[in-house]
């Protein structure tokens, strides 16, 4: 397992500033957080050997089944290591380790190890230990065991854990498999795992188990987003297609509508609620590759100051924020911009397009002079910043009809007008 330094080329930080980036942006943000899973991996091992953990010599053996099998099956290791939960634990794990080292499982690396001999269809026989009644292989599900230790056995022909058979998708007694979408449209595919079991799937309001007969569902309105983005989108659905590998369920809100999400430490998965139509989780998948985009690209560029205690107003948000979740969220906006703004060529007649535009390109510079104005801006932030503003002062001189245009009004204002009234007089 090999470590290299990550540095962005200045025109890939020009581009990515501009909101853009392709799928050579995403190939190089992967690669960033494929080493940050490697350096966090070899942090379990060495940590847990620091701490005098008890589980340390099984992290180190665990370790190293993962690279004897890596040297037969590089590519059913990748999967496992670079899936984002896995990501989660390993922070999750190191941290503990580090603070409380009597609360760590270092020894869970076992159920990766497993997990990426069941891929690579590798003999192995490993014992692991469940928790709470669970035993998660990454990846794949998760068998219903008591805590006890078990042995998940792994052959060419299938899979076991103790008498429980593991299917490559799918539920048997005692083993619930992780689901699949698959959407093909304009000659691209985009395939992603129902992530809807793993405890560390996502820091959110996530949703349990997706019922069966939701599955159709997100699966017509997936096929409806993926043919809008490759037909209309296409740099952004190549990020997407790069990117993505997990989508976990959210809960949906009390007030209707949908929610995403995303989480640094789960890059590679996006959580949504369940989607309306696929025009709606088209925006959504929009606005959250920027927050993948820009996460990956802040492990390696430091573009805000330490917080200072500061609180700014966002256009998007019904609370104060500090000015690096201002800047992830114009840099969101900034992508939910530029997606209606092409979107709307395509939406003969319907209005809604371009009051969308019109709204966050107009919220979105507000932001952006915000952020400028802010002082917690590093120079490499400053020039970051000043892209996205190159950007969006060529937006504004795009006409918007006039209907379009005060429906953007009223709804912005409105929005600052409750935001005033729960916060004061924002600082701008």
């Amino acid at each position: 397992m090999s470590f290299r330094r990550h540095r962005i080329p200045g025109g890939l930080f020009t581009v990515m500033a501009s909101g853009g980036g392709g799928a050579g942006a995403m190939r190089q943000l992967a690669a960033i957080e494929r080493s940050k899973h490697l350096l966090l991996l070899r942090g379990v091992v060495l940590g847990a050997r620091t701490a005098g953990h008890p589980g340390a010599r099984g992290a180190a053996d665990a370790y190293g089944l993962l690279a004897a099998i890596q040297d037969e099956a590089p590519e059913a290791v990748e999967a496992v290591l670079c899936y984002p939960s896995v990501g989660a634990w390993l922070r999750a794990t190191v941290l503990e380790l580090d603070r409380d080292p009597a609360r760590a499982r270092p020894d869970g690396l076992a159920a990766l190890a497993a997990a990426a001999a069941i891929r690579a269809r590798a003999p192995l026989s490993i014992e692991v230990s469940p928790h709470d009644g669970s035993l998660v292989l990454p990846s794949l599900g998760v068998a219903s065991v008591p805590d006890d230790p078990v042995t998940v056995h792994s052959t060419p022909d299938g899979a076991r854990v103790g008498d429980i058979v593991i299917l490559p998708s799918g539920d048997a007694p005692g083993w619930r498999g992780l689901r699949r979408l698959t959407a093909s449209a304009n000659g691209h595919t985009l395939e992603l795992t129902v992530e809807d079991l793993d405890p560390y799937r996502m820091a959110a309001d996530v949703a349990g188990r997706l019922p069966d007969e939701e599955l159709p569902r997100w699966r017509a309105a997936l096929r409806e987003a993926w043919e809008i983005l490759t037909a209309h989108h296409p740099a952004t659905a190549d990020e997407i297609r790069l990117a993505y590998r997990v989508i976990t369920p959210l809960r949906a809100p009390e007030r209707g509508g949908q929610v995403s999400g995303t989480a640094s430490e789960t890059f590679g998965a996006v959580g949504l609620s369940a989607p309306p139509d696929g025009l709606t989780l088209a925006a959504a998948l929009a606005h959250e590759i920027q927050h993948a985009k820009l996460g990956a690209l802040q492990e390696v560029v430091r573009l805000t100051e330490p917080d200072d205690g500061s609180r700014f107003y966002a256009p998007w948000r019904d609370d104060p924020r500090p000015a690096a979740a201002l800047l992830q969220g114009a840099y969101a906006f900034l992508g939910v911009s530029g997606f209606w703004r092409r979107q709307r060529r395509h939406q003969r007649g319907v209005l809604y397009a371009d009051a969308e535009f019109a709204r966050w390109r107009d919220g979105t510079s507000r932001a952006v002079n915000t952020l400028m104005d802010s002082g917690l801006l590093t120079p490499a932030g400053r020039r970051f910043v000043t892209g996205m503003e190159r950007v969006l002062l060529s937006w504004l001189g795009e006409p918007v009809p006039e209907p379009a245009m005060a429906d953007a009004r009223y709804q912005a204002e409105r929005h600052l007008t409750r935001w005033r009234l729960e916060n004061g007089e924002p600082r701008i």
